[in-house]
């Protein structure tokens, strides 16, 4: 028995609305992530020199840290009390490069140093003003 016999049969539709929404998604989802090249905007070649490079050594503030804690300034040992007095003493021996700025401190540390005493040295040359520290390393063999 056929029940339905005045009704008229509705054709699917397939509804674009939802489909676009999920595209949109996947395209922003796509720019966000999308890592952009840089180029480079000047294309040079450098000019070739057969001279030899002379290395430009700065002046440098020497401050060395043994194992026991003990601390010298360019190799002149120095009683340290607490960073304000090595401050003092870091900008006594601090002599200023030509273009006004201090020396370069170069922290030349024991491996077996208490790492207090490193950041002890690094806080001194802080309120001493110094700014450009390096710390001086050797390569394994």
């Amino acid at each position: 028995m056929n029940f339905r016999k005045g009704k008229v049969h509705e054709e699917p539709e397939i509804n674009l609305i939802p489909f676009i929404d999920v595209l949109l998604v996947i395209l922003i989802f796509l720019m966000v992530t999308t890592t952009y090249s840089k180029y480079s905007e000047l294309q040079i070649t450098l000019p070739t020199a057969t001279a030899e490079n002379v290395p430009v050594r700065p002046k440098e503030l020497v401050v060395s840290v043994d194992a026991s804690g003990k601390i010298s300034l360019n190799n002149e040992p120095v009683r340290y009390e607490h960073p304000a007095q090595l401050a003092s003493e870091m900008r006594k021996r601090a002599i200023m490069q030509d273009d006004g700025k201090g020396p370069v401190v170069v922290v030349s540390a024991d491996g077996a140093a208490r790492h207090q005493n490193i950041v002890n040295v690094l806080e001194a040359a802080r309120l001493a003003g110094l700014d450009r520290l390096t710390f001086a390393t050797v390569k394994p063999e």
